[in-house]
């Protein structure tokens, strides 16, 4: 699936392709996505909440050792999964959001928006507690930070870009 997108895949839609086409079971898919990582072959980007996978060049060279192996029938659903869920699964991927703890011991929340693996809006805000910073990166589409009585909202919207 990886090579077949110009983006990475988080571990829940990689999930969502392989368990609802039975493939197989949850615990032999996150095994084998282990065995990848440590061979080299995929890398991972890891946030409090979401894993984003990459494919690594070794993994695409091996790629076309093994493309005759897979099944056309699996290919085909690789493709149909991916030509019904392109936008839905790209648009997911160009926000990101991550927080740290900072040096005044509050937590610093950074959102991005992502195109074409560069940042079109790259924005940190702060955060008092984890919690609150926690609640942003969850949703990072849509952001209020509240300063006393003065609420500023900050929507993050994707740019689909020229398709």
């Amino acid at each position: 699936m990886l090579n077949e997108v110009d983006f990475p895949l988080t571990n829940s839609q990689i999930s969502e392709f392989i368990l609802d086409e039975g493939y197989t079971t949850y615990f032999k898919l996150q095994q084998a996505l282990s065995e990848l990582l440590e061979s080299g072959f995929i890398r991972e980007e890891s946030t409090h909440h979401r894993t984003f996978y990459h494919l690594t060049e070794d993994g695409a060279e091996t790629i076309h050792y093994f493309t005759n192996d897979i099944s056309p029938a699996i290919q085909h659903d690789i493709d149909e999964f991916l030509k019904e869920k392109h936008y839905e699964l790209k648009n997911e991927m160009s926000v990101k959001a991550d927080y740290f703890e900072n040096s005044n011991m509050e937590y610093s929340v950074r959102c991005q928006v992502i195109e074409q693996g560069l940042p079109l809006i790259d924005l940190t805000v702060t955060a008092p507690t984890e919690s609150e910073a926690a609640t942003i990166e969850t949703e990072p589409g849509d952001l209020c930070v509240s300063n006393g009585e003065v609420v500023v909202v900050i929507i993050l919207v994707t740019y689909p870009g020229p398709e």
